[in-house]
């Protein structure tokens, strides 16, 4: 693949990659995103409630997809991983509010998240440039 037909994408509106891999990818009309939790820009854990976590999360993930030239509403499928699936049902109503009709395919996993309660990755549609 050539680094024409791949961009990545950051912002300094979301956390820095913790490892060697980029916040975003675009690629063929879809923004690629990578996991985001509840961390500021400086990449500082943020949020005391399970609420509180994923609406970080999701104001990260919506950072990476405007730096896409994309947002949230866009998105084909996400995926989330809980440190604990008792949270599934409170998950679901705040995702309500970052996400709309026709919702994203999606797949959740109980994972063993370490000092954070939630993580999400997304794919997202990017619109072409009028």
């Amino acid at each position: 693949m050539t680094s024409a037909m791949v961009k990545s994408i950051s912002t300094p509106y979301a956390p820095p990659p913790a490892g060697p891999y980029s916040p975003g990818v675009v690629s063929s009309g879809f923004a690629f995103l990578a996991g985001q939790g509840p961390f500021d820009a400086s990449g500082a854990r943020i949020g005391e409630t399970f609420a509180d976590q994923v609406r970080a999360t999701f104001r990260n993930l919506e950072a990476v997809a405007n730096a896409a030239g994309s947002s949230l509403q866009h998105a084909v499928r996400y995926g989330v991983y809980l440190r604990n699936l008792d949270d599934f049902a409170e998950f679901n109503e705040i995702a309500k509010e970052f996400l709309s009709e026709p919702y994203p395919a999606r797949t959740t996993i109980e994972v063993q998240l370490r000092g954070f309660d939630v993580e999400i990755d997304a794919i997202v549609a990017v619109p072409v440039s009028q």
